[in-house]
């Protein structure tokens, strides 16, 4: 009854979205899938797929978590109402709030 979904948008999510908008998009999202799931690239563009999709308040039973993160991350990039560019902002934020946490916590390994 429950599909394979995760607590967080998961890195291996990520080339399921590489058809969700136009050429750019899919330009960014095939060059994300070659880092490592530690670059800090890769870290901001999950954490702006969990702010857009609203992950922190997924419960397991909910309608989207049964779907699995996929199909949740799939509309909800898709029903974006911004243009891709838009979207390129607000990973340029969330890069920002990557980068600030690495510098405010030295102990922590991300690899750029």
């Amino acid at each position: 009854m429950y599909t394979e979904n995760d607590i967080l948008f998961p890195f291996h999510a990520i080339p399921h979205l590489k058809n969700s908008r136009g050429k750019e998009w899919a330009k960014f999202i095939e060059r994300l899938t070659k880092l490592p799931e530690n670059n800090e690239e890769v870290l901001a563009f999950m954490m702006m797929v969990v702010r857009i999709n609203g992950c922190m308040n997924c419960e397991t039973d909910s309608f989207r978590a049964m779907r699995g993160c996929v199909a949740c991350a799939q509309q909800s990039i898709k029903r974006f109402k911004g243009d891709d560019d838009e979207l390129l902002e607000m990973f340029d934020r969330a890069l920002q709030d990557v980068r600030k946490f690495k510098a405010n916590n030295p102990n922590w390994t991300i690899s750029e």
